[in-house]
């Protein structure tokens, strides 16, 4: 089966195609970042005006690519959680295609997708695995028995770990995007310089909580004159203070559950101290740790299509209905009713 999927949750304008037996066989992608940067943030209804601009050019390309439409068996499309408008822009799009082209039309969970993006790779994760998923909507950890098979064991109270990076870089006088600014400036800091909290560590439970430590990075710079060096060391040790957070959360998790595979997804995954620390966690318990490559942990259309192709390769699929959610917990998910083999 080959799955067209359609990724327009935020700022990312993104299509692939999942082979089931072959694997990715394209994908294209557009990034709204130079569009968004002027405002610090992204602008949603600037965010759904672009990409009703750029996402037919972007289809038109890779199909023309790759066989055009007649080689397209289904269509998956982030139907949630996201900006509202710009789910609907894709969600719009996936469903007139798929009803043109008489093929079945799916709406997949974007978390989901981020979850079972390291499938993707050569020598995917097996089954169960421990999963931290963290970006700058969502941290949580799960336990992933296989396909919609998820145990939420920790989530987040408040302020996602992305969206605390954000906001200190902000506080640091950063651009947007702020997390891999932060990262960056982080490298020149002297450690040792600032020490911050390590969030909900202290207890026992698997939530975490980061609004408190944009606090501490605001007291502690309180009064101080910001030069470059400052800011560069109240970036390294905010940057530590989010990294052994998650690490103590995961060897927590991994514990709790014996679990031999912690997964690691979503776009602070992309983060080079947190994947080093996690790598260095996963010798230390003898775990293996996995990660998608850093395309696939930002925002991306491959995790879509490989989830569509996962579920309808399984008979699901959706009616004519054009479906977009802002909020749609995890927990609702559920696995197909017949679930594909190794899933």
């Amino acid at each position: 089966m080959r799955v067209l999927g359609i990724e327009t949750s935020c700022d990312e304008t993104a299509v692939a195609l999942y082979d089931a037996d072959r694997g990715l066989l394209a994908q294209e992608l557009y990034s709204q970042v130079d569009l968004h940067a002027p405002y610090g943030g992204v602008v949603p209804e600037l965010a759904s005006r672009d990409h009703l601009r750029k996402l037919l050019p972007l289809l038109r390309k890779m199909l023309d690519e790759n066989g055009g439409s007649q080689a397209v068996d289904g269509v998956a499309y982030t139907s949630g959680p996201g900006l509202v408008g710009a789910l609907l822009v894709g969600a719009a799009v996936a469903r007139s295609l798929a009803f043109a082209w008489q093929v079945p039309c799916l709406g997949v969970h974007h978390m989901e997708g981020h979850l079972l993006a390291p499938l993707l790779e050569a020598d995917p994760p097996q089954f169960p695995f421990v999963a931290l998923l963290v970006s700058g909507g969502h941290t949580l950890l799960a336990r992933v028995d296989g396909l919609g098979r998820y145990g939420i064991l920790g989530n987040t109270l408040d302020d996602a770990a992305g969206e605390a990076f954000d906001k200190t870089a902000k506080l640091l006088g950063l651009g947007y995007p702020g997390g891999p600014q932060l990262a960056a400036l982080a490298e020149r800091g002297r450690r040792g310089a600032f020490r911050f909290p390590r969030p909900l560590t202290e207890r026992p439970g698997l939530d975490f909580s980061f609004s408190g430590l944009k606090t501490a990075v605001v007291v502690a710079l309180r009064n101080r004159v910001l030069d470059e060096q400052t800011r560069a060391d109240a970036a390294l040790a905010f940057e530590e203070a989010v990294v052994e957070t998650l690490a103590i959360k995961c060897a927590r998790a991994l514990g709790a559950t014996g679990a031999q595979t912690l997964v690691v997804a979503g776009g602070v995954g992309a983060n080079l101290r947190l994947r080093a620390r996690l790598l260095a966690l996963g010798q230390e318990l003898g775990v293996k740790v996995a990660y998608p490559r850093p395309e696939y942990c930002t925002d991306n259309a491959a995790m879509i299509a490989l989830l569509g192709c996962l579920r309808l390769s399984a008979g699901e699929h959706d009616d004519l209905a054009i479906r977009a959610r802002a909020r749609w917990p995890m927990s609702e998910l559920a696995p197909p009713a017949a679930a594909p083999a190794g899933a």
